[in-house]
């Protein structure tokens, strides 16, 4: 599979778009003025203890206290290391009010709620993720060869052992870009990151509270560090280029001769036709090649998607046509959840099949598509209703999240009133001030499209409610108001 990154950056943001065979399958972007915090390790003071929801509110110096809950607070052995079967303490056990405490960030700030937080500290290179305060070695469940995940574990048994660590130094996971890895490779990054933690160390002491102690890499780095072995990476910045250069130079010297500029006039997302994708995965519908199409849907409680044949009319019979386009859509739908970054509840209208074995194959297609997915996905099957459920893993906002904002007019429910609806509220409205004041004239501010139908399909009732009222009625338009606002002025 051919597999290209591609790097744009400018001084306001930078975006990276992973393009699986000419296909746009992930995009990522951080902005300077509000990048993200996962990975980023803080220092902070517990502002709040909620026994009821065995959680405590963390200030981190963010605009949003940070959340954690018990079951994210590291409870230590006397030795100083994480005692992991351990059950789990009454909150008011493990933090107090006003007390400092080091966390690192789990989860950004997505909508109203605040940094998901946890004291499982760890930071990462290439190929190991180190965690200072356990003993525990693990392999990435990504990895399946089961020969491959023993060599990879005792490679870092043996390599820690050497570099002075051992059981008492902490524990690792072994990132899925080690699936490979040499014995060299893997002995340079223990000794990185022991003397990256140790420098961290020095400076939690003596660090402010709130402050933060350490920083993840940016974007375009994180992206050489984290992302699988691609066949070609694009920048379109020279800056930028030199950077990751140099990076690869030493963390990751198989990627550096990948890594190559773009410096034609032509923005580099418009060749690939990157933008033109970013703009399709903003709506709500998705065709299908076939002629279906799917209907997702993201709101704060879940995400659904509902999956229809549109103007797929088969060739055989009504049950194949259904199971081709449920096929087709289990691929679209794994794509879409990458590209949009759609996370937590998920649930899959398909259309409805009658054979057992074709629920089976798209259910199949299904998890073999979401195989490649970085984040954790969990698929529980066709429910009594015909619903596929799942879950998958939320870390950062979803791309709709990053680029859009709710609606000032409908307030994020996708409605607005409709003209006739304000309408009937402005009649009840004046009815309420005709009762309420003396008065011999009101003057309706609304915009056009209710003017409008004030003056034409509603004038009728208008009549009858200034003879009722004994009052006479003016309109004027205001080209400002949206069409669910209105004032009614006495004059």
């Amino acid at each position: 599979m051919s597999e290209d990154i591609l790097v744009n950056v400018s001084p306001t943001e930078t975006r990276v778009a992973l393009v699986e065979n000419g296909m746009l399958q992930e995009v990522y972007i951080e902005r300077t003025q509000s990048k993200g915090f996962v990975g980023n390790i803080f220092k902070g003071k517990v502002v709040r203890v909620l026994p009821g929801m065995q959680a405590a509110f963390v200030d981190i110096g963010l605009d949003r206290a940070g959340f954690i809950h018990a079951a994210d607070i590291a409870q230590l052995d006397s030795e100083g290391m994480e005692e992991r079967n351990r059950e789990v303490a009454d909150i008011r056990l493990l933090v107090r009010e006003g007390q400092s405490l080091m966390v690192q960030v789990a989860k950004d700030p997505i909508s109203t709620k605040g940094a998901r937080l946890t004291t499982h500290l760890s930071v990462s290179s290439r190929y190991l993720v180190y965690m200072p305060n356990t003993r525990h070695i693990g392999i990435s469940t990504r990895i399946d060869d089961e020969s491959e995940r023993e060599r990879l574990k005792a490679l870092v048994e043996e390599c820690s052992e050497e570099c002075g660590g051992g059981s008492q130094n902490g524990g690792f996971i072994v990132r899925t870009v080690a699936e490979g890895a040499s014995e060299e490779e893997l002995r340079a990054d223990i000794p990185f990151l022991y003397k990256l933690w140790a420098g961290l160390e020095q400076g939690m002491t003596s660090a402010p509270i709130p402050s933060v102690i350490y920083e993840d890499l940016p974007l375009y780095l994180r992206t050489l560090r984290d992302l699988a072995r691609p066949e070609k990476i694009r920048v379109d910045s020279r800056e930028a280029l030199g950077k990751m250069r140099e990076f690869a130079e030493h963390y990751s010297p198989e990627t550096y001769g990948l890594i190559e500029h773009y410096p034609g006039e032509r923005p580099l997302f418009d060749l690939h036709s990157v933008e033109d994708e970013i703009q399709k995965a903003l709506e709500k519908k998705v065709q299908l090649k076939s002629g279906g199409y799917l209907i997702i849907e993201q709101t704060e409680a879940m995400v659904t998607v509902d999956v229809n044949t549109g103007a797929f009319v088969g060739h055989r019979n009504l049950e194949e046509t259904i199971f081709k386009t449920n096929l087709e859509a289990a691929t679209a739908i794994a794509r879409q959840l990458r590209l949009r970054n759609l996370g937590g509840i998920i649930i899959l209208d398909f259309i409805d099949m009658q054979d057992p074995e074709h629920r089976r194959q798209v259910l199949r297609t299904l998890e073999k598509m979401t195989d490649r997915d970085r984040a954790k996905i969990n698929i529980t099957g066709v429910s009594e209703l015909g619903l596929v459920e799942m879950t998958r893993k939320r870390t950062r906002e979803s791309l709709e999240q990053v680029l859009c904002d709710p609606c000032s007019v409908c307030d994020g429910r996708g409605t607005v009133r409709s003209a006739e609806t304000i309408c009937y509220e402005v009649f009840r409205e004046i009815l309420r001030e005709a009762r309420a004041y003396d008065n011999k004239n009101f003057l309706v501010l609304a915009s056009q499209v209710v003017i409008d139908r004030l003056l034409d399909e509603e004038s009728a009732n208008v009549t009858d409610l200034e003879t009722f009222v004994g009052c006479t009625i003016q309109f004027q338009v205001e080209t400002i108001y949206s069409q669910e606002q209105y004032d009614i002025i006495l004059v």
